[in-house]
């Protein structure tokens, strides 16, 4: 079976939280392995819905680091709930730079994976380091401009007051002024769809360090955010994984990324946004892609077992 072991690495000054998945026998210095790099979506921490799928890798044959960003979970970081886009894109930079350093695993096979918000972290990092063997984003946030324009008018406007009296504070050395993460449809939060509650509530396990509230300054951010203007500069193998019920990240922008991306590969699933996270199907379709892409000695005994 797999272990899995609590690991630390740096990041902007901080320690980010992790764990370190390896496959059966542990790693190997004489016999390297790829390795898959993770981390959460919107304000989720390494525990909300990711161990099934990092021990579904490493079940095959991979080496997985699942980490907490900086400001939120088990990492360090003040203050916290802090979610800052470019933060979060230079917290995977340094995961990726730890397991590449890492005895047994091979520098040129790590792969990373993103899952809603973060499904555009991994476009625009893979984008920025062509050493990336493979990239998996499921249920990818890609593009702000569908996601806002399905959002209600007046919580675009009070996020933005909010948003301007957060930073404003932080100048002057307030601690963050929070807004809640989810709400219910009607409710103010960044996501009031109504899979947007009960998908978190199915996510976060008991004793889940999740919590329902996100520094406001994120919501000056959001709108240049647009990760899928990177498609088109990806080289390696990307799997894009799209719920077609998603209300949460609109699907269509997601699947052009996978047709514009030279060596992109599109997968549709029947149901919305968090239902992916208890399915086993895309979980062994992501495997696979892996398996595919980033075989090893070791990954090809796995298989054909």
């Amino acid at each position: 079976m797999p272990t899995r072991n609590d690991v630390t690495f740096p990041s902007g000054g901080e320690r980010c939280a992790a764990y370190l998945y390896q496959p059966a026998g542990g790693l190997d210095p004489a016999d390297p392995v790829p390795c898959v790099v993770m981390a959460h979506g919107f304000s989720a921490t390494r525990d909300d819905g990711l161990p099934a799928y990092a021990t579904a890798f490493a079940e095959a044959g991979f080496a997985v680091l699942v980490f907490d960003y900086r400001h939120f979970g088990s990492s360090s970081g003040e203050p916290r709930q802090l979610l800052d886009i470019g933060r979060q894109q230079d917290d995977y930079r340094a995961a990726i730079a730890h397991v590449r350093t890492l005895p047994g695993v091979d520098p040129d096979q790590v792969a990373l994976w993103g899952s809603s918000f973060s499904g555009g972290h991994v476009l625009t990092v893979a984008a920025s380091d062509p050493r990336i063997a493979a990239v998996l984003a499921q249920a990818p946030y890609v593009d702000s401009i569908p996601v806002l324009a399905g959002t209600p008018p007046r919580n675009i406007l009070r996020g933005t007051a909010e948003g301007l009296f957060d930073l404003v504070g932080s100048l002057l050395g307030r601690p963050p002024h929070c807004i809640p993460a989810v709400a219910e449809p009607g409710g103010f939060a960044v996501m009031t769809q109504p899979q947007a509650v009960p998908g978190f509530a199915a996510i976060a396990p008991h004793g889940s360090r999740w919590e329902n509230r996100v520094a406001a300054r994120i919501m000056l951010g959001l709108a240049p955010y647009r990760p899928c203007r990177h498609a088109a500069g990806l080289r390696m193998p990307l799997l894009v994984s799209v719920c077609d019920q998603d209300q949460v990240t609109p699907p269509e922008p997601a699947a052009r990324v996978a047709e514009r991306a030279p060596r992109g590969e599109l997968l549709r699933y029947p149901y919305g946004h968090f239902d992916i996270y208890s399915d086993p199907q895309p979980r062994a379709d992501q495997v696979a892609f892996l398996v595919r892409h980033l075989r090893t000695a070791r990954t090809r005994a796995a298989q054909q077992r």
